[in-house]
């Protein structure tokens, strides 16, 4: 194959969008793992003071609990769209990567079987 076919704007764009799309779906990837360990393992959480107090300034035991459980669902809530995101994500991009390198793929053996040299006749 010679270097200005191997080298054309085609492929050079052919090339360029596998990269990116297995660089994007490497990030979906880590996304999709780091948001699945957030949902089973949730973060303890910080809790603000958001809420009314009772007359000494600090929260009532049963205001602390709901503050907690809102917290907890948010995160949880949080977790499962950035699942979502990064699956969706993957969905997309390993498509578009499976098409353009069989494109490359069914390219390569055409080019390279015409510029191999013929083989020697046995006999």
């Amino acid at each position: 194959m010679a270097l200005s076919e191997r080298f054309s704007l085609r492929n050079l764009y052919l090339y360029l969008v596998c990269l990116i799309t297995l660089v994007v779906a490497l990030f979906a990837a880590v996304q999709f793992v780091r948001s699945t360990v957030s949902l089973l393992y949730p973060d303890p959480g910080y809790y603000g003071w958001y809420a009314p107090t009772d007359g000494a300034g600090t929260l009532t035991d049963e205001e602390q609990q709901r503050q907690e459980q809102l917290a907890g669902d948010s995160q949880r809530r949080q977790s499962v769209l950035d699942m979502v995101s990064a699956g969706t994500t993957l969905l997309i991009t390993a498509p578009l990567y499976v098409y353009h390198w069989r494109r490359i793929q069914s390219e390569l053996p055409a080019r390279a079987g015409q510029d191999a040299p013929a083989e020697p006749v046995a006999g």
